[in-house]
């Protein structure tokens, strides 16, 4: 860990598209670790901590048109440090496990990948933001975008500005994530999430015992 965060926690990410279930998966497993003997929480980005969530609403909420992707990834990484700051860091001193619905391949996925902002461009908001820390362990939930939206569609309340982004904005997404997967394999796991949520959430716990020895 660096940047503030020396620690004796681990901290895990899942990363998808819109509708991957990355919610339902954190929360199996949040259990799952909870059951042996860890000290587990569960946050999301954007958001996690009280600032972060006052720039969640402008970001996840309202028109499409209402920001481009510099302002984006602006307003995410404003967030990220303070949810790394207020909520993260402090966890993972204390020997928790963290585990984040989102982190930073979101937005190289979204923002990068989807939007076409330049990849060095985040690279250097992303060092000034939260310098050299990463994930022990990211899973990503990969499944068919037309699936991923229906099933946004189907819980859909007010956070739908991305969901109601075009197809192929979502498709852009997608490959950015197997493409972030591809380069960075130790940790990077990909799982397919349009299967049943148990065989979902035994394959991320042996993923989880593989890597991080949990």
């Amino acid at each position: 860990m660096t940047d503030g965060a020396p620690a004796s926690g681990r901290f895990i990410t899942l990363e998808g598209g819109e509708g991957a279930g990355k919610s339902t998966q954190i929360a199996r497993l949040a259990a799952w670790l909870r059951a042996r003997g860890r000290e587990v929480v569960a946050t999301r980005e954007p958001g996690g901590s009280p600032g972060a969530e006052m720039i969640r609403k402008l970001l996840v909420e309202g028109p499409v048109e209402r920001w481009d992707g510099t302002t984006e990834a602006l307003l995410h990484f404003a967030a990220r440090r303070d949810h790394l700051r207020s909520t993260v860091w402090p966890a993972l001193q204390r020997g928790a496990w963290v585990i984040s619905d989102r982190f930073a391949d979101s937005t190289r996925a979204y923002q990068g990948y989807g939007l076409g902002l330049d990849h060095a461009t985040l690279g250097r908001l992303q060092e000034i933001a939260i310098g050299g820390f990463q994930p022990d362990l990211t899973v990503i939930l990969d499944l068919p975008v037309d699936i991923g939206l229906s099933r946004a569609a189907a819980r859909r309340g007010s956070e739908t500005r991305y969901e109601s982004l075009p197809r192929p904005f979502h498709v852009r997404v997608q490959e950015g994530f197997r493409e972030i997967a591809r380069s960075e394999p130790t940790r990077c796991a990909v799982v397919d999430g349009s299967r049943d949520i148990d065989t979902v959430a035994a394959e991320i716990a042996d993923f989880v015992i593989e890597r991080l020895g949990a």
